[in-house]
């Protein structure tokens, strides 16, 4: 039953009135996150399944599975451009079976949002790289682009946002959520999924929302629900506030190793105490941002005044805010609600104990504060500043050589006080006449327009451009392997002497090869820490206590003499920041995006084009890929360690020529200075599959030590390139297997890294544990996940990949958390036995795993139904 909410003329579906299955004090212990899928479930379902569904939720049970529907779908051009190719494909699948075509649409509201295609190919020096990467970006992208245009008017209820306009989390958060939707007369949460991992920072204005891979992602945009057991929901009570001179991503990367080391991989966070409280929505968007990172599904914060005054400051208009002030109150989703709820688990986290941080080389988790660099062997006492270059010599890096310095990333762009902070020791550097290394190249990636808007009102950009970082365009760049290519020079240097070269950056993401193929660690900085770095051009200074350069009268400066004060930081954010710089520029950009959309009629099915490299039509479903497998005879592509990420399983940076995808395209008659990304490249399954395990720093143990993209062929022992194995493995009609650790799929919400592996001939991948993103993808691919029971893994089974696998107890169909047998045959003709668990973990999953895949299925459904 609907009511009238208080103050508003829309009704809303009251949680608390659904007396059978929730009474006043189940109410009251239930978390934030808990009382969404409630009131979903209330809205959404008849009586008799709510009833059954709350009952479950009030007594957290996590074995029962209940539907959840999400209000929109967002999606980002890397894999949103492969989920639409996939819904082009679908409609000529259903076309060709008897169907109607233009019955394939988005049911839920669905944003595109073109962010993700960005290149660095002009560094931060030139004053006019804006202009110059974003036409190198239509250049290269001229047929995507042409895709995603079709779409949007070939498609109904989906809106894309071409280039040149922000990041998706950074625009959804600004301006997309309204935090409180209305339809139909009826109030409601805004609830999503995305696309990319990070779609969690809306989890800061107290929208439950998650990443999905884009298979998931095209069931939801379908109208389907998501099916989830209750997840573990973990209470985070936020202790001490923030100290003098510490940033969010300080903050952020302090949290990012507590809760990784407390495990909390596929939980529910939900912040609150008197740290969370005082802290603003922008520094809770920094933290909710990295969620991913923990390992979390979400990290929310509920909904109080800092929700209110971030919507304020965005420019949202008063009723919009004051309908978000009155449906929180009255449906209890207000911060001050949640004094009884109860968790699964109880952790607390004290914020005054941070201190300023890096994370690296190599992982988001692994922090090394300041104060450790020299005990941690990053940084080395006697080392000075590096020495300034003589330009008319030869470049000669030495280890440690920073030469990437990017302000990149929504994590921290989406955050003023951090972007000011940048500006201000930009400021006084240059008023000390210090200067950039020049053999770093600098980058300043906002991940939206008003990041601009308000650093030229506070007149920062003209010291940040004379460090070099000035606005290389609006879009996701280094922190997800697109920071272009280094000068020729520097490059050269790198590769001829094995030169261990360092990118510092202030993104949430900093696996082995992601950054740049040529750069061997990676640093996670805040903003202002990126500027000193790049100042200092090396990783091996001591920040915090070294000289980074001598002012004009050949004084030594260090970064305390930079960085600057929180009044500062306050004074120049209260002056400069304000609600109508969002409103003016949020309001043209969708204004002219409406216009482009243009009235001329496009064909209901796309227009394939043989020859591109870019779009093609998809391929999964032919027979070959939906036929059931024999889980018998299987070989081994890969044995790996733990942290398997899916950086390394599909990279989405730059292409090397000498890789198998290089290879192919040059094949085609597509030169190396025109190869784009792995990631741009993804609408086209043949490009693609060659991306599979292409990352230049994996590490299979199967291939004799040797690093990069190669396997061992088995029976004959030859190591080799490993899509080249595959492919003779396909062509023998060898099923295969993936062997690994722990953390299998960590990372990115990337489809590709389950479509890939499929394309390339796998049916199982067993390991100790998944990363819940990835292992719900290659479901939805018909890979079966396998999860070794106690006391067994690679290591105490000896397994070095040269053995015969099978997977007993399959039967014809399987069925969620069956217990089934590994049986392996070694080399010698040995044969032992292993107890995995099947991880299909609902039965809608398993519906899917049977139908070959969830997009056979989702077509098939259609067609029966037609």
């Amino acid at each position: 039953m609907s009511h009238n909410l208080p103050n508003q003329s829309v009704d809303f579906v009251s949680v608390r009135d659904a007396r059978d299955a929730i009474d006043a004090t189940q109410f009251a212990k239930m978390p934030y996150s808990v009382r969404v899928f409630a009131e979903n479930i209330v809205r959404r379902q008849p009586a008799p399944d709510a009833v059954t569904y709350l009952r479950a939720l009030t007594n957290r049970r996590h074995d029962i599975d209940f539907p959840y529907y999400p209000a929109r779908v967002v999606l980002q051009d890397l894999l949103g451009t492969p989920a639409l190719v996939d819904l082009a494909g679908m409609r000529d699948a259903v076309a060709e079976a008897g169907g109607d075509p233009t019955a394939i649409n988005p049911v839920v509201p669905t944003h595109l949002v073109v962010d993700h295609s960005l290149n660095v190919e002009v560094a931060g020096t030139d004053p006019e790289a804006i202009a110059k990467n974003m036409a190198i970006e239509k250049s290269k992208n001229a047929e995507r682009f042409e895709f995603l245009a079709w779409c949007k008017q070939a498609f109904t209820n989906l809106d894309v946002l071409m280039p040149g306009n922000g990041i998706l989390h950074q625009v959804n958060i600004e301006y997309l959520s309204p935090v409180i939707q209305v339809k139909d007369g009826v109030a409601f949460p805004d609830t999503l999924v995305g696309t990319d991992s990070h779609t969690t920072m809306i989890n800061a204005l107290g929208v439950l929302g998650w990443g999905v891979g884009g298979i998931e992602a095209e069931s939801v945009m379908l109208g389907r629900a998501v099916w989830l057991r209750l997840p573990t929901i973990v209470g985070v009570e936020l202790k001490g506030f923030r100290q003098p001179g510490i940033t969010a991503t300080d903050l952020v990367l302090a949290i990012t190793e507590f809760l990784r080391k407390l495990k909390v991989v596929g939980t529910i966070i939900e912040f609150y105490g008197e740290g969370a409280r005082a802290m603003t929505l922008s520094d809770r968007a920094t933290i909710s941002n990295m969620a991913p990172e923990f390992g979390a599904t979400a990290a929310l914060f509920a909904i109080d005044q800092k929700t209110l005054d971030f919507l304020r400051l965005t420019g949202r208009t008063e009723s919009q805010i004051s309908l978000t002030e009155d449906y929180a109150k009255a449906q209890g989703l207000w911060a001050d609600d949640f004094a009884d709820a109860e968790y699964d688990r109880v952790l607390s986290f004290d914020l005054s104990s941070v201190g300023r941080a890096l994370a690296g080389p190599a992982n988001p988790h692994d922090r090394v504060p300041l104060s450790s660099l020299i005990s941690k062997g990053i940084a080395r006492p006697s080392e000075p500043a590096a020495p300034e270059s003589d330009t008319t010599r030869p470049v000669k890096l030495a280890d440690g050589a920073v030469v990437i310095a990017a302000i990149t990333s929504c994590t921290n762009t989406s955050n003023p006080r951090n972007m000011i902070a940048a500006g201000l020791v930009a400021r006084k550097a240059v008023e000390l006449g210090l200067q950039r290394k020049p053999w770093v190249k600098t980058s300043l990636a906002p991940g939206s327009k008003p990041v601009e808007s308000y650093l030229r009102s506070a007149n920062l950009m003209t010291p940040l451009e004379a460090l070099g970082f000035g606005i290389i365009g609006f879009g996701c760049t280094s922190c997800n392997g697109m920071s272009g290519p280094l000068p020729k020079e520097i490059e050269a240097d790198i590769v001829s002497r094995d030169v261990r070269a360092v990118a510092v950056l202030s993104g949430n993401r900093n696996f082995n090869g992601r950054i740049h193929p040529r750069v061997k660690e990676a640093f996670l900085a805040s903003p202002p820490l990126v500027v000193a770095y790049a100042i200092a051009g090396t990783i091996h200074i001591d920040i915090e206590e070294g000289v980074l350069g001598t002012d004009k009268s050949g004084a030594p400066v260090y970064l305390k003499d930079l960085w600057p004060s929180d009044e500062e930081i306050d004074a120049l954010l209260k002056e400069s920041v304000r609600g109508d710089q969002y409103l003016e520029i949020y309001t043209e950009m969708f204004r002219k995006s409406e216009l482009a959309e243009g009235q001329s009629a496009v064909p209901a099915q796309f227009p394939w084009r043989e020859d591109s490299n870019y779009i093609r039509r998809p391929p999964y479903w032919q027979s070959d890929l939906t036929s059931a497998a024999r889980f018998a005879d299987m070989r081994a592509i890969g044995v790996f360690g733990d942290n398997v990420t899916t950086d390394d399983l599909s990279p989405s940076g730059a292409i090397l020529p000498e890789s198998a995808a290089g290879e192919y395209l040059i094949q085609h008659g597509v030169q190396p200075a025109e190869f784009n990304s792995y990631g741009t490249r993804r609408g086209d399954h043949l490009v693609a599959i060659r991306a599979t395990f292409a990352n230049n720093r994996l590490h299979n143990e199967m291939a004799a030590g040797k690093e990069g993209s190669f396997t061992r062929m088995e029976p004959e022992g030859t190591i080799m390139r490993l899509f080249d194995a595959a492919e003779r493995y396909v062509s023998r009609g060898q099923e295969l297997i993936v062997v690994a650790g722990k953390n299998y799929g960590s990372g990115s919400s990337r489809d590709w890294a389950a479509k890939g592996v499929r394309l390339i001939g796998v049916r199982a991948v067993v390991c100790e544990n998944f990363e819940r993103i990835h292992r719900s993808n290659l479901v939805g691919m018909g890979v079966l996940p396998l999860e070794f029971a106690e006391g067994y893994d690679r290591t105490t089974l000896a397994l070095d990949g040269s053995e015969v696998y099978a997977v007993e107890g399959v039967g014809g169909k399987v069925s969620p958390g069956t217990a089934l047998t590994l049986r392996i045959t070694r080399k010698n003709g040995e044969v032992i036995t292993a107890p995995v668990k099947c991880r299909i973990d609902t039965e809608e999953e398993a519906e899917i795993f049977n139908a070959g895949g969830l997009l056979p299925r989702i077509s098939g459904e259609m067609l029966e139904a037609a």
